[in-house]
């Protein structure tokens, strides 16, 4: 078989006529890409995901590290380093009483994630 016959070419497209809309409505600017990229890696450990979507979703706005801990097969050392990650990333913001901590998801922070993963309408 020839090197030729193992390749698949792409079928020509008349230039006026775009395969698909687009996703976007526009391309992320430099500036707005490297502020964001932290909060994306933050967000590609699944631990960390699925904090910040417990946190994201209490119906009272915040919560306490006592309540998530619990919710994971972790430790509460490893636990206070996930949430150390979100918060430095800017995704959560964190307040402490007494002996626990608080908290709550950065709505600014997200609705910035949001924009740049939302469709075109």
């Amino acid at each position: 078989m020839s090197k030729q016959s193992l390749t698949m070419e792409a079928p020509a497209r008349a230039a006026a006529e775009p395969c698909c809309a687009p996703l976007a409505t526009s391309a992320v600017a430099p500036a707005a890409a490297a502020e964001l990229a932290p909060a994306f890696k933050a967000l590609g450990d699944p631990v960390r995901l699925q904090l910040l979507s417990m946190i994201a979703s209490e119906e009272a706005g915040e919560i306490c590290v006592c309540d998530l801990t619990p919710a994971f097969d972790l430790s509460g050392p490893t636990i206070s380093h996930h949430l150390k990650v979100l918060r430095e990333a800017g995704l959560v913001d964190s307040e402490r009483r007494g002996t626990w901590v608080y908290y709550r998801a950065n709505r600014t922070r997200l609705a910035a994630l949001s924009t740049v993963l939302a469709a075109a309408p």
